[in-house]
């Protein structure tokens, strides 16, 4: 019963996720750098920090909680860097692709990788006993997300390059997934920045924190070292292009419309990492669920990203056989969520 909880937690959070480019369609006037870093500041910044204070135990200082990790900080954050180039590669990976093939195959890669680097690292034989069942389960996972690149190269054959051009503006279908291979890879690092933190979070729990929110200083770490990636990028965008001024030029109707909606993405985007701590805290620690949860955010934003694709049309127009496939990569995606339980 606490593993369905735990599962039904990580699926909110991965909902929230997969809706968080959703409202970036809603900000105006802004370059792409504009409201990269505004919704950054939210998501990568804020939002952590908040999570963070929420599990500062009762009687004990923000300093005292973030400098008790030794060396682990500054590899968590080291790894939160990488994982901000990742960052930036998955935002262009949907301008080229669209929101659900673009999510598909960079959260593929990030899923496996994610996934299998922790456990080597950790000294796991894959090839026995529980280690075997996660291998297993990561490469149902992959075939999931196999099949859907298969839906995707289906979708471009048989569009024109108007319907294309119309489903996702900057389509290119070449381009598009070696970007989102390459930010599936960087995107790995977000996981193994996790793992790089748990003295920390072990440390806050002797300390007394709520197990429901100890992974949270863990994440605002990797985030804050994503944000070091992505602001730096932004800002030489913004120098390059001449952009600053958007940030002060629009009218304030406007500019309260950006900043709310790149706050709720912001917001949306955060819930996924607060939703995969609290929903961790239900499965039994060195479990094979525990080990897997990660592939299980990943299979689960996959799974509502093609939803969402399918209500921003973005599969409108392809035929039967396309559909088809496509809801075959992802029933093998919630099979390999479920494969672990059925096995045990």
């Amino acid at each position: 019963m606490n593993t369905i909880i735990g599962l039904i937690i990580i699926a909110f959070g991965s909902l929230g996720q997969s809706s968080s480019y959703v409202p970036i369609n809603k900000v105006k006037n802004w370059s792409w750098e504009c409201f990269w870093l505004t919704q950054g500041v939210f998501a990568w910044l804020l939002f952590p920090l908040l999570g963070l204070l929420l599990a500062i135990p009762s009687g004990y200082s923000f300093s005292e909680i973030m400098f008790s990790g030794g060396d682990a900080i500054w590899k968590t954050i080291g790894y939160g860097i990488l994982w901000g180039i990742g960052g930036l590669t998955f935002g262009l990976s949907m301008r080229y692709l669209g929101v659900a093939l673009g999510q598909s195959l960079s959260l593929g890669t990030c899923s496996a990788f994610g996934t299998l680097i922790p456990a080597l690292l950790k000294g796991d034989n894959l090839f026995r006993g529980d280690g075997l069942i996660l291998l297993i389960s990561v490469s149902i996972a992959l075939g999931g997300i196999a099949v859907i690149g298969y839906a995707g190269a289906l979708k471009s054959s048989n569009m024109s390059e108007e319907e294309k051009k119309k489903a996702v503006k900057d389509f290119a279908l070449k381009k598009g997934v070696l970007i989102a291979l390459l930010a599936g890879v960087m995107s790995a690092c977000f996981s193994l920045g996790l793992e790089a933190g748990a003295p920390l979070k072990n440390h806050i729990l002797e300390l007394g924190a709520n197990p429901l929110l100890a992974l949270n200083p863990v994440i605002f770490l990797v985030t804050l070292g994503g944000f070091i990636t992505n602001a730096s990028y932004c800002l030489f965008q913004n120098y390059k292009n001449k952009t600053f001024k958007e940030y002060t030029s629009i009218s304030g109707g406007n500019w309260i419309n950006n900043i709310l909606f790149c706050a709720l993405a912001g917001l949306l985007w955060y819930s996924q990492f607060f939703g995969l701590g609290v929903g961790q805290s239900f499965f039994e620690p060195g479990s094979i669920m525990m080990a897997f949860s990660w592939s299980i955010l990943m299979s689960l934003n996959v799974v509502f990203s093609n939803l969402w694709g399918i209500v921003l049309k973005e599969w409108k127009g392809v035929g039967t056989k396309t559909i088809i496939v496509l809801l075959l990569g992802l029933l093998l995606l919630i099979g390999s969520i479920i494969f672990p339980q059925l096995i045990k």
